[in-house]
């Protein structure tokens, strides 16, 4: 059950946080402008603006409804700090599984919370000593060995992400059977789409918007023929709190039980 004064609070801070962040990253532009007189005219803006905004405004929305459910309340931080592919996600995923919690509840948003702190605090860190030591360690980034290593960092991390998808059946407390028959679909269509009608490259936003909807309709028609199977995690039962009988017929406190166990 989820606690609301958790949520209440949360939420609260997320929002604060959101309007401070927009606050900052739109006004310092703004006062750069006002500053030197340079502002844009609206045409400026609209000509230049236009072709980014068909490009991330469909991409944006589309991570929202794709990894608020996972993130939960940690999503206000993941998107303000940014890298939620990347980074971020892998980073609450492999938090929420580690501490064996559910997503979407009180302690899977408590945990991500936690872990993307954790790995905005530490990127931060490495980003500052990346710009103290950019110069001394240039020498070394620009050979080739490491030049080719860093362009398989992400097929490396999303390669486990997906590996681990496909092989893993638990989510937080249930077991899922089958899930992955609900992207076979939803792949083949974008598949086709992609070589027969048009390259994806570039609107990825689009096919992210069509491919949800479509991957939560194919889940639920294959939940309801049996196809997927969910199901709750029987936890053992605590033991109770009256008497327990002992292996040598006294009769013992519960609590001396466990202490001794």
């Amino acid at each position: 059950m989820k606690n609301s004064n958790y949520s209440d609070r949360i939420h609260l801070v997320g929002r604060l946080g959101s309007i401070m962040s927009l606050a900052i990253m739109l006004g310092i532009p703004a006062i750069i402008s006002q500053s030197f007189d340079v502002w844009p005219t609206v045409g400026e803006v609209i000509s230049v603006g236009s072709g980014l905004l068909a490009i991330f405004v469909p991409t944006a929305i589309a991570e929202v409804f794709s990894y608020a459910p996972i993130l939960g309340s940690a999503s206000y931080i993941a998107f303000i700090t940014g890298n939620v592919l990347n980074l971020k996600l892998p980073c609450a995923i492999s938090a929420m599984e580690l501490a064996d919690v559910a997503q979407g509840s009180d302690e899977g948003d408590a945990i991500s919370t936690v872990a993307i702190t954790s790995s905005s605090m530490l990127t931060m860190l490495v980003i500052a000593l990346g710009v103290v030591l950019l110069v001394p360690l240039q020498p070394i980034l620009q050979q080739p060995v490491v030049q080719t290593a860093t362009t398989y960092m992400l097929p490396a991390l999303f390669g486990s992400m997906f590996f681990g998808m496909i092989t893993g059946k638990r989510s937080g407390e249930y077991i899922i059977e089958g899930k992955m028959k609900a992207v076979i679909l939803p792949l083949i269509v974008i598949v086709l789409v992609n070589f027969f009608i048009t390259p994806i490259s570039g609107k990825e936003g689009y096919a992210m918007i069509c491919a949800i909807p479509m991957t939560i309709a194919c889940a639920y028609f294959l939940y309801k023929k049996g196809a997927i199977k969910v199901e709750l995690i029987k936890k053992p039962a605590a033991p109770a709190a009256e008497e327990i009988q002992s292996a040598d017929g006294d009769n013992v406190e519960g609590d001396d039980v466990r202490e001794e166990l």
